[in-house]
């Protein structure tokens, strides 16, 4: 006798569950997240000692001021940028590989962001994962290297396995221990003897001056991250709950930037500058001695967590829309994990600058065309649909609008930052990539009156749907 109830069998019952909608958009009952707890996730990334260097870098190489007002640039910027590809994404229940199907690429267009992306959050991992290895190394210089990289990689799989769900427990476990090591080097800092005992914040280098080349210098490190963070709030804003959609898009927007660059990047010039060390492994472990090495292991676990997670939502996107393999999200963990020991291994992340420099071209200028698309094309000028959609029996493969844009703006942008069009396109390349990114999606879209946009329409857009 049966009840009439189908059971599954537990996997995949279990994979229900923990689904992360890597290859559709998040339906509207499954939009459960406040915005607290999405700007929580993204303070995976904001923690990453990474901009502790960034700021000591700036500062000691080209002046405390240069590096603050750069910094303020960054968070209005990348901010502005993250607060709408958020809301964006909150709205449609897509990150920005899905959107940018719908967004002016077309479902094969895509799929050349989508790479990049993966690509881009695999390379960042390795370059963390080494910083963890170099700060555990130095307290077990015995150990050897290759093990340390191998164990570190591969701990980030099983902390990956159930997605959001698993990410925002994660992130709420471990965001009070790194606030308390946070405030323990503070506090120390004070405490330790400075080897520059001037006004930190004021701090210039010998023969370097307020503004020109020197501030240049710091916009353009700044613009190589900026379009990261600005895009990677999409991965999991898409999880918002409808009614935190407008102030959450905000929070989620700009709380990360302002401590990625404000609070992160600014504890990094006052660490750098007090001690005259640009190497935050080296100066954290001074203040924190075997400390510093568990709060460096903490940190770059925590941001390694969300490059995986989004390296194989992209990766996932690519290989459905290619090759129609779709073997779920945790295999392409897996296969980011395997990727980034790799790189780490190899030595290739010894190549970062120049990978970082066409990287923040590209995803400066794809998140320019997103926006320029929402707000322009779309809400202004009416053209194409006021929706987005993802799945590919609606949509062109290809769509010029986004695919041009990008393609022509990366060219420039990577020209331009390998210094053959002067000193100051060389540093604010990715700005004007930008730009130009986003003029040319208006003129192609007006030029093709969002013809590629859709090859048919859906039947079950509802109101929610569009753009308000």
């Amino acid at each position: 006798m049966t009840t009439g109830k189908t059971t599954l069998p537990n996997d995949l019952v279990k994979e229900e569950v923990v689904r992360d909608y890597s290859l559709d958009r998040v339906p509207l009952e499954d939009r459960t997240k406040s915005w607290l707890s999405i700007t929580n996730i993204t303070f995976g990334i904001a923690t990453a000692i990474f901009y502790f260097q960034m700021g000591s870098v700036m500062a000691l190489q080209f002046g405390a001021p240069n590096a603050i007002v750069s910094a303020i640039y960054a968070i209005i910027v990348a901010g502005l940028l993250g607060t709408v590809i958020a809301y964006l994404s909150a709205k449609s229940g897509m990150n920005v590989n899905l959107l940018s199907r719908g967004g002016g690429f077309g479902y094969i267009g895509s799929s050349l962001t989508s790479l990049i992306y993966a690509s881009n959050f695999i390379m960042y991992c390795a370059f963390e994962g080494l910083i963890l290895v170099s700060a555990v190394h130095h307290f077990m210089p015995d150990f050897p290297k290759w093990i340390l990289i191998v164990v570190f990689g591969t701990i980030i799989i099983p902390l990956n396995w159930f997605g959001i769900e698993q990410l925002d427990k994660l992130q709420k476990w471990s965001m009070p221990i790194f606030l308390v090591f946070l405030i323990t080097a503070i506090v120390v800092s004070f405490m330790k003897p400075a080897l520059y005992t001037g006004s930190v914040f004021s701090y210039m280098p010998e023969g370097v001056l307020f503004g020109g080349t020197a501030l240049l210098f710091c916009i353009g490190m700044h613009n190589g991250i900026m379009g990261l963070t600005a895009l990677l709030a999409s991965d999991y804003a898409r999880f918002l709950r409808p009614e935190d959609r407008k102030f959450g898009s905000i929070a989620i927007g700009f709380i990360p930037q302002i401590f990625c660059y404000g609070v992160m990047g600014g504890l990094g010039i006052w660490f750098g500058v007090r001690f005259l060390e640009k190497d935050p492994g080296v100066y954290i472990v001074l203040l924190l001695g075997i400390g510093g090495a568990l709060f460096t292991m903490l940190t770059q676990l925590r941001i390694n967590v969300t490059n995986i997670y989004s390296s194989s939502l992209s990766l996932s996107n690519f290989f459905e829309n290619i090759f129609r393999f779709t073997p779920g999200r945790r295999f392409w963990v897996v296969v980011s994990a395997i990727s980034a020991i790799l790189l780490m291994l190899g030595g290739i992340v010894n190549h970062l600058d120049t990978v970082m420099t066409f990287q923040g071209v590209f995803l400066f200028s794809w998140a320019a065309i997103l926006v320029t698309d929402a707000l322009i094309v779309k809400k202004l000028l009416k053209i194409g649909p006021t929706y987005y959609v993802a799945r590919q029996e609606f949509l062109y493969k290809w769509n010029p609008v986004g695919v041009v844009s990008l393609i022509a703006a990366s060219a420039f942008g990577t020209i331009a930052a390998s210094g053959y069009m002067g000193i100051f396109l060389q540093s604010t390349a990715a700005f004007f990539a930008a730009l130009l990114a986003a003029l040319l999606t208006v003129i192609i879209a007006v030029y093709t009156k969002g013809k590629y946009y859709l090859e048919h329409e859906p039947n079950d857009i509802t109101p929610d749907d569009k753009l308000a």
